[in-house]
């Protein structure tokens, strides 16, 4: 197979919509996970430490949390399927693409200096994408006014 026909199926992979995860961001990823023949949906919330090959798909994201005092690392790739969706929760300001050194550091310094962005704008999905438009646009009217109070 030449690059072309392999870069013709790495595309067909990919997601349509896919939020613009950078390194600092603070996210909610919702993953479905399989146990027996059913699926739940479990939710991860923590720090974007490292982002990878953001163009491909095979695009990457390791995000970090800390559970009653373990740090916890986990990596998703963005577009594989059992991943639903990625939500922006909080922006920092970074100058680096890998955050490594938050591994080293609890407390107050670990801390990350947020940065103001519109919450609702960044995590909006295409028209095209939304399953029902009328639903969407009620339910994101309320969304946007908890955004402006905070």
């Amino acid at each position: 197979m030449s690059f072309i026909d392999l870069k013709k199926i790495g595309d067909a992979q990919k997601k349509s919509a896919v939020v613009d995860v950078r390194s600092g961001d603070t996210v909610r990823v919702t993953q479905k996970i399989k146990e027996g023949e059913k699926f739940r949906s479990q939710v991860f919330e923590g720090v974007v430490i490292r982002t990878d090959r953001k163009d491909s798909h095979t695009a990457r994201i390791t995000v970090r949390k800390v559970a009653s005092g373990v740090g916890v690392e986990k990596s998703f790739l963005i577009h594989n399927p059992l991943v639903e969706k990625i939500e922006i929760v909080h922006r920092a300001k970074v100058r680096r693409k890998n955050l490594s050194f938050l591994r080293e550091r609890s407390g107050k310094s670990a801390r990350l200096t947020n940065k103001a962005f519109d919450r609702v704008a960044v995590n909006a999905l295409p028209v095209a994408e939304t399953p029902a438009n009328e639903a969407s646009a009620t339910e994101t009217a309320p969304v946007a006014e908890e955004a402006k109070a905070e």
